[in-house]
């Protein structure tokens, strides 16, 4: 029997934004948490990025909480970046237009007098990176007395990222008889603590993981050459929209944007050091289609909530295993199957083969040069034993 929102208890008006949007069946872990958040339960769900969470969590949010007055919203969720507030925000809001709730979103790197005028204005929920809401909160612009539910969304980034002080120092200022609804890749080590530690009672709810990572993607190992190694992405570029590539450094990505230009690509750059209107606009012609080519530092291998990415490229190779997962779980989102594509240079040949035995591949690197027919279609080929580098 198909479960249904309407079967979950989703109020109506909920149910109807959704399927004019096309969504009439909840993904599995929504299908998991959302009827025990409905109740009131303190909710722990292991899932990845990409799995549905937004609505996981935003839909019993938006139904449970209550009006607020200005400056003391009633819901809040808690998120590690700036990118991830804008995409919970924009999930979130026809969904609470129909319900009768406000939204605002706060986070670093923008003007935080717009962001205080839009929580005196009145904010029913509030999206926040940790941060900035504890400035607010200091600076008596912002109060936690009246919050009944509190979201922690993306808990184990935020604890890699080193919020974890932020994270517990806000849960102080909220009253301790809020609900939580938590939500990780991963429940071990710190983020552990916080459940045993702030959640009362929780029911557990995890999404298996068929390890999307490996079996769900295809994976090509390509060597290039230094100097036709922008080229070789340019060629893909050309010829599969949205392709999202990494490397190592910020220098490197203004770099390799700049050259993909230069070749007829319309490529952008999207890292830390980047003012966040430049970084938005990014994100915005990227989820559009209007980009060919994303650039991107590690900020964005975590978080991004786009569809229809179809390759992603490790421009340059991942310092190790997770990095290559987290990185590479980009493509193969909420069952959709994806490309990874791997660069490697003469010199990095050792250190890749030795990142695929630790996760579990064995993927010829193929030598490839940029006017390669084979990277117009990079599903259309399978790399062979006897075209790998070294092969007799």
């Amino acid at each position: 029997m198909t479960t249904t929102f309407a079967g979950l208890g989703v109020p109506s008006e909920l149910v109807a934004v959704l399927a004019s949007s096309g969504i009439v069946e909840p993904f599995p872990i929504q299908a998991l948490t959302i009827a025990d958040a409905l109740a009131g339960r303190d909710v722990c769900g292991k899932a990845k990025t990409g799995s549905g969470k937004t609505l996981a969590f935003g839909i019993p949010l938006l139904t449970r909480t209550t009006s607020a007055s200005a400056g003391r919203p009633r819901g809040l969720i808690l998120v590690p970046t700036r990118e991830l507030a804008l995409q919970v925000f924009d999930v979130l809001v026809p969904l609470g237009e129909a319900v009768g709730r406000s939204l605002v979103s706060v986070y670093g790197g923008a003007k935080m007098e717009q962001q205080i005028a839009a929580l005196k204005a009145g904010a029913d929920i509030v999206v926040a990176t940790p941060g900035r809401l504890i400035d607010l909160v200091d600076r008596k612009e912002c109060s936690l007395a009246d919050v009944s539910m509190v979201v922690l969304d993306e808990a184990d980034r935020m604890v890699d990222m080193g919020f974890l002080p932020q994270v517990e120092w806000l849960l102080r200022h909220i009253p301790a008889t809020r609900q939580i609804l938590l939500f990780s890749a991963t429940l071990d080590g710190a983020v552990d603590h916080i459940v045993r530690r702030d959640l009362h009672d929780p029911v557990r709810h995890e999404v298996a993981s068929k390890s999307v990572t490996v079996e769900e993607m295809e994976h090509r190992f390509l060597l290039v050459h230094e100097m036709d190694k922008s080229k070789v992405l340019a060629a893909i570029g050309r010829n599969h929209p949205r392709t999202l590539a990494f490397v190592k450094s910020k220098r490197g990505c203004d770099q390799l944007a700049e050259a993909l230009r230069k070749d007829g690509i319309n490529a952008a750059a999207i890292h830390g050091d980047l003012p966040q209107r430049i970084r938005e606009r990014a994100l915005k012609e990227f989820a559009d289609g209007k980009l060919q080519v994303l650039v991107a530092t590690d900020v964005a291998a975590r978080g991004l909530d786009i569809d229809d990415i179809g390759i992603v490229v490790h421009y340059d190779p991942p310092p190790d295993s997770r990095d290559y997962l987290h990185r590479s779980g980009r493509t193969a989102r909420a069952g959709e199957s994806g490309i990874v594509v791997t660069f490697v240079l003469w010199n990095e040949e050792l250190e890749v083969r030795r990142l695929q035995r630790r996760i579990g591949l064995a993927v010829p690197i193929v030598q490839m040069f940029s006017n390669d027919k084979r990277l117009a279609d990079l599903a259309g080929w399978e790399p062979q034993p006897h075209e790998a580098v070294g092969a007799s």
